[in-house]
């Protein structure tokens, strides 16, 4: 037997799934900091701004100082657009789960529950203006907590969405994750998930994070109910 089990989301979930959450995305901010540190534009930034200041100076320990407050602005850079995300979000959708949720038949959000404690979280939006001839439904919110993977879970939680998407007759599930996602990524492929485009985000204007969009082709209802 499974040592968790997947339920809809309670009210009393609220602070369990908030919390969760936050700390899932604050996750990331060590990854994007690698990632950062691995372009060359960076690294040119980090050698030469220090290189020129003992050049001008003459002193190593300006120079040492100056590497280190760069890296300490970059860890900054790193984190900032996770901190607003994670703002932005508990100011959107997840500021009223059971309204944005489960208020209406096609949407509905996830809990994965151990030992009384809420481990792992999905929600599911309608997509606002989907592709003509399309009823596409959105994965969100997909989280598990650090002490739990590794158990199944995640992918527990897209099979029961997948579940949902096909008994409400929607044609595809699309969802969008960054590249610096990897375990993300290789279990959207592992399920037949495909990647169908991809876009770009910056921070500050400075370091572009690619966006990935991938999509799970449904049947219809139609073909569901004749099966």
């Amino acid at each position: 037997m499974a040592p968790y089990h997947i339920r809809k989301y309670q009210e009393s979930d609220c602070q369990c799934v908030l919390d969760l959450f936050s700390q899932g995305m604050t996750e990331h901010a060590s990854t994007t900091f690698r990632h950062i540190l691995k372009l060359p534009k960076i690294l040119v930034f980090l050698l030469g701004v220090p290189l020129a200041l003992f050049l001008v100076s003459g002193s190593w320990f300006l120079a040492l100082v100056a590497g280190l407050t760069l890296l300490a602005a970059l860890r900054f850079l790193a984190k900032y657009p996770w901190t607003e995300y994670v703002s932005h979000t508990l100011r959107t959708d997840m500021s009223d789960i059971s309204k944005t949720y489960l208020s209406g038949p096609g949407s509905c959000f996830w809990v994965a529950e151990s030992e009384g404690q809420v481990v792992g979280t999905v929600g599911a939006l309608p997509v606002e203006e989907p592709t003509p001839q399309k009823r596409q439904l959105q994965l969100f919110r997909l989280s598990v907590s650090s002490e739990h993977r590794g158990q199944g879970i995640a992918k527990a939680l897209v099979r029961t969405l997948l579940q949902f998407a096909r008994d409400q007759g929607y044609s595809e599930v699309v969802l969008n994750t960054t590249m610096l996602q990897e375990s993300a990524i290789a279990l959207y492929q592992s399920m037949g998930f495909r990647k169908t485009g991809q876009d770009s985000s910056e921070i500050w204007g400075l370091i572009a994070v690619p966006i990935l969009q991938f999509t799970y082709q449904l049947p219809s209802a139609q073909v569901s109910q004749a099966s």
